[in-house]
């Protein structure tokens, strides 16, 4: 990642690299073409077998263990798909490969047949842990160290994820509800299609990032590459492991949204609107929606706080991020009290909660894929990202297992478990901030004095 550090003046758009936003649309149609899929797989696995559109007719708790295994796996592979950026492809071509793949395994799951089906799923595991951990690095690789634009850039970035979540959610979400759901199948496919064309199309503003250092073509990279890791680089990463235990709880929490939240929005949510039946798959959109009109709010709240000398650290954003993203769940516990006593609850709890984990999104997700770059050292920058995926990953199967909890123990209790978790584990985690910041070395530090806009 020694791009990284370049001082060569690149064009920009907008005050960022023209870079930025190809990979921008790469990861829109990525992130389409996965949330698409991801907002009908838990419905279309409990739909009746009977029936124009006909599921697979599995119990709640077998779809969302399989749920839980499924995106646990799609970001456990960003660790062997960093691992073969950082020693054989470089990042660049990982992305390429992993859109390959992408497209492959969402085509096929348009073909009705079981072997299809978890065919498909293998395909997007390994194309998701191809492309996802590096087209994140290579978003760091566009900014010099202590610009402090690059968090701005995470951010930007993150709403072209969004842009395509809201989009895939609308769009794939109704077309599998009503039409079929290997439509909606084939139609995340065509998304990550286009994704793959237009990052092809944009690769002469990506020269100078992505590249493999490990090659021939230059010693000093090599050099840099073969060093043993300093006191400064092992103390980061031990801060970057302790960050990781916050990724962990809060995906754990946040990725209820795909199975228990959802299918929560389809058998127990009154989605009656002016008589008119809002599609369960729907409610996946207001996260993304969200995110689109209130990334660049939050993330300039956070840069103004840093500019006036006002503590906005990497982590102290997270830990607020964790709490905030916890206190929304304590809609869904009013949305499944009301449930009790009412035999059905309201949309806007929902709505809320989403609120809530959209804010707290925006103060975790982004930040930390910045935090990596800041400080992941070189010869492991790609490996640490897919790390900081494998534990998203984990969280998303601990979210599982929360789902597959509640038929025993009921929504109620596990909403209200994990709010208060959330918001405890997140004021335990503050009260060791600054020793955990010390062992960072200032990589923070000089992002004021860095700053040009």
């Amino acid at each position: 990642m020694s791009d990284t550090i370049t001082t060569t003046k690149h064009k920009e758009l907008f005050g960022h690299p023209i870079g930025l936003y190809v990979l921008f649309f790469t990861e829109m149609w990525e992130r389409f073409s996965y949330y698409g899929m991801r907002a009908i797989l838990v419905l279309y696995l409990v739909a009746e077998t009977q029936g124009a559109n006909a599921g697979l007719g599995w119990s709640n708790g077998e779809a969302l263990a399989l749920y839980g295994w499924y995106t646990m796996l799609v970001y456990v592979a960003s660790i062997p798909g960093g691992w073969i950026a950082d020693k054989i492809l470089g990042q660049k071509k990982a992305v390429l490969y992993g859109g390959i793949l992408l497209v492959a395994g969402h085509s096929i799951l348009a073909i009705e047949q079981m072997w299809a089906f978890y065919t498909g799923l293998g395909l997007i595991i390994a194309g998701v842990g191809m492309l996802k951990p590096n087209i994140s690095t290579m978003v760091g690789g566009l900014y010099k160290q202590g610009d402090v634009r690059r968090d701005k850039g995470f951010t930007i970035f993150y709403i072209g994820i969004n842009v395509g979540a809201f989009l895939a959610s609308l769009i794939v979400g109704y077309v599998g509800e009503v039409y079929g759901w290997h439509y909606g199948f084939g139609l995340a496919g065509i998304g990550m299609a286009l994704g793959l064309i237009q990052y092809v199309a944009g690769q002469k503003y990506l020269k100078h990032v992505g590249n493999f250092l490990g090659g021939s073509e230059g010693s000093a990279d090599k050099e840099l590459m073969n060093q043993p890791l300093t006191k400064v680089e092992k103390d980061r990463v031990v801060v970057l492991f302790i960050s990781f235990l916050l990724v962990i709880v809060f995906w754990g929490a946040f990725e209820q949204a795909g199975g228990l939240m959802n299918i929560y929005a389809m058998d127990n949510t009154n989605r009656n609107l002016f008589g008119w039946e809002v599609p369960a798959s729907w409610f996946q959109s207001l996260n993304a929606m969200f995110i689109i009109f209130l990334g660049t709010t939050v993330a300039g709240y956070w840069a103004k706080r840093k500019l006036q000398g006002k503590v906005a650290t990497s982590l102290f954003k997270m830990i607020i991020g964790l709490i905030i993203m916890g206190t929304g769940f304590f809609f869904m516990t009013a949305a499944a009290a009301q449930y009790q006593s009412a035999g059905s609850s309201a949309m806007y709890w929902l709505v809320l909660a989403y609120l809530f984990h959209t804010v707290g999104e925006l103060c975790i997700s982004p930040v930390a894929l910045s935090y990596i770059t800041k400080l992941a050292p070189v010869k492991y920058a790609s490996l640490m990202m897919g790390i900081y995926f494998a534990m998203t990953g984990l969280g998303n199967k601990v979210a599982g297992v929360l789902g597959e909890a509640s038929e025993s123990l009921g929504e109620f209790t596990i909403f209200t478990g994990i709010a208060v978790f959330c918001v405890i584990f997140g004021a335990l985690v503050m009260l060791f901030r600054n020793k955990l910041e010390a062992l960072t070395h200032g990589a923070e530090d000089n992002e004021r004095d860095m700053h040009e806009e």
